[in-house]
């Protein structure tokens, strides 16, 4: 048994979106077999009482929160540091004397962190020379960013970003390096994942712990929103860029095949903090932008037709888990599929719009094949229950 000490971008209760489901996935994991310890920032929204059920699977927990940037501080770092921006965003003085005083009162055998933007704390724990770092790489950042570049490259309005993220994506290219060949040990989401920081670090051989779920909290979950049908949901963290693109695109190229066929249906984009450039997308007929619910499982338990329209990101995507795990019938693009082998066994894969509303619409009007479909995509799901997919960590950790 080991001790370990977890640090977290936000509290990973309750795992409602994607880091706070892996982060909550490992936590339970982990604290079944080691003696854990969690350092977590809160984010605004997760004030309040800590849950019980976050604290008692761990030895200690200490919460801290989130720091805030003003837009001169971000300037001066964008300015004055070579290192990426995304680094400086939970720079805090009262996390790092946090996590000294706990590196000083326990001889912990590992350091496991949560993402590259926990990472500027590293240095004075490398100069600590203990204990063992192991870095879960949640995305591949340089890979994000550079497809972010390429994406928004192709759109005039949108140079000024596209300007920002190469420089980005040079500065995660290092900052990534650095830390995949310091770290004792490298974790990534999917194949794809590894052999791009492999690319970084050749020297690394990153240990591949799949995006898992606890399948049978979705597959049993019964209560639906109520919505127009037929509806076709999407669920995500509507500030984050790919999933704003990937809105976007889907809004207007998409969006208007799908209403000519179907003129009824009914597009839900549910998540919270629905980014400016979505509010035009109110003004559009049958698009919905719920902004923050409680629980997601009731919209997707509702939808009819389950969409992954990114353009733009990385890793492996916990929207397909979670709608596969609740046997819904899934329309995506590749890349919102990436990372998941022989995926095209459960999800229709399409990447042009026509073929997107084709499969979307054929879906809508065929009860039989939504239903084979999101049988196939349950099943699929199944391989990826967190009792399949965290034991080697469990072991490479002792």
């Amino acid at each position: 048994m080991a001790r370990i000490l977890m640090l977290t971008p936000q509290l990973p209760y309750p795992p409602r979106q994607g880091t706070a489901l892996r982060n909550w996935g490992l936590l339970r994991g982990l604290a079944a077999q080691h003696e854990l310890w969690l350092l977590s920032f809160a984010a605004p929204d997760q004030t309040g009482a800590i849950p019980e059920a976050l604290r008692s699977p761990l030895k200690e927990l200490a919460v801290i929160p989130q720091p805030t940037r003003a837009l001169s501080q971000r300037l001066r770092d964008l300015l004055t540091s070579r290192r990426p921006d995304l680094i400086f965003r939970l720079r805090s003085a009262a996390f790092e004397a946090q996590l000294q005083t706990w590196l000083n009162a326990h001889a912990f055998d590992w350091l496991l962190v949560e993402g590259l933007e926990l990472t500027l704390v590293l240095e004075r724990v490398w100069q600590r020379g203990s204990p063992r770092v192991a870095f879960d790489a949640h995305n591949c950042e340089y890979l994000l960013q550079q497809r972010t570049f390429q994406t928004d490259l192709r759109n005039p309005r949108r140079w000024p970003a596209a300007a920002y993220s190469w420089f980005q994506w040079r500065r995660l290219r290092r900052h990534e390096a650095t830390i995949c060949r310091h770290a004792d040990l490298v974790t990534a989401v999917s194949a794809a994942d590894a052999a791009a920081l492999q690319r970084l670090a050749p020297e690394v051989t990153p240990l591949i712990i799949p995006n898992g779920l606890d399948v049978d909290d979705y597959a049993t979950w019964t209560e639906a929103a109520s919505l127009q049908q037929p509806a076709f949901v999407f669920t995500g963290t509507m500030d984050f860029r790919p999933n704003i693109d990937g809105v976007l695109w889907f809004a207007a190229e998409v969006w208007p095949r799908i209403l000519a066929v179907l003129p009824g249906a009914h597009a839900y984009i549910v998540g919270k903090r629905p980014h400016p450039r979505l509010e035009a997308l109110r003004e559009i007929p049958g698009i919905v932008i719920t902004g923050a619910v409680p629980d997601t499982r009731p919209h997707i338990r509702a939808a009819m037709v389950y969409v992954v329209p990114l353009r733009v990101g990385g890793g492996t995507r916990f929207k397909i888990l979670e709608a596969g795990a609740m046997g819904k019938a899934i329309v995506s693009t590749s890349l919102g599929a990436e990372g998941f082998p022989n995926v095209e066994q459960a999800v229709t894969l399409a990447d042009d719009p026509v073929a997107f509303a084709d499969a979307c619409i054929a879906l809508a009007q065929d009860a039989t094949r939504r239903e084979q479909a999101g049988a196939q995509a349950q099943a699929f799901v199944r391989a990826y229950d967190w009792k399949a997919v965290l034991p080697p960590l469990i072991e490479r950790l002792k």
